[in-house]
């Protein structure tokens, strides 16, 4: 059996920090980027262009709440690539995190 590449083998991950950002705020709505940077080991900006992105395509919503960010996700959302676009990202959100105790199993909860 062959072992990894050091330049290749051991840099790559199966979850892209769009979805690193995503869970992390499933997990804490009113995280801040910062938080959120530090988390998972990107730049503040970072953050702030993939919350972007994810708002932009309708993933999550951003309310202001006094000087910080509320986000509320919608779990309904379809997943951008085409082997995938017939699961929404509320699946893919459960596999991470405990369905009890998000805001994403609430609002599943109230849509049935």
């Amino acid at each position: 059996m062959s072992q990894p590449s050091s330049t290749r083998g051991d840099q790559w991950t199966f979850l892209t920090n769009h979805a690193r950002v995503l869970i992390a705020l499933a997990r804490d709505p009113d995280a801040r980027g910062r938080d959120v940077a530090d988390a998972i080991g990107i730049t503040e900006r970072a953050v702030q262009l993939i919350v972007a992105d994810l708002e932009a395509s309708g993933y999550l919503t951003r309310e202001r709440v006094g000087r910080r960010n509320r986000y509320t996700i919608d779990p309904t959302v379809a997943l951008r690539h085409p082997s995938e676009a017939d699961h929404p990202v509320g699946d893919l959100l459960s596999t991470f995190l405990h369905r009890e105790d998000t805001p994403v199993a609430d609002s599943e909860r109230t849509a049935s």
